[in-house]
């Protein structure tokens, strides 16, 4: 008989999704600075795609409870700190 596990998110999947995320924002800064007056825009397009996709994800799960720390968000989801005058 074959069993059909349900998985279930867990705080170590999101942990994933954030680096992954993470990893996708320097992907695409990196083709924004060397890459891009050589590319088509598609495959920047991919790459956000990519990365839109897994933020939806990512958020899903925070939304459905999944805990986090502030300090694993990948750095486009954290808050600008003001620098101090």
């Amino acid at each position: 008989m074959k069993s059909t596990a349900t998985l279930t998110p867990t705080r170590y999947q999101l942990l994933a999704l954030h680096q992954e995320i993470d990893l996708y924002d320097r992907k695409i800064a990196h083709f924004d600075r060397y890459e891009a007056a050589g590319s088509t825009p598609e495959a920047r397009k991919k790459l956000v795609t990519k990365r839109n996709t897994l933020e939806k994800n990512a958020r899903e799960m925070a939304a459905a409870g999944i805990g986090f720390a502030e300090s694993e968000l990948p750095r486009s989801f954290r808050e600008p700190v003001a620098a101090e005058a």
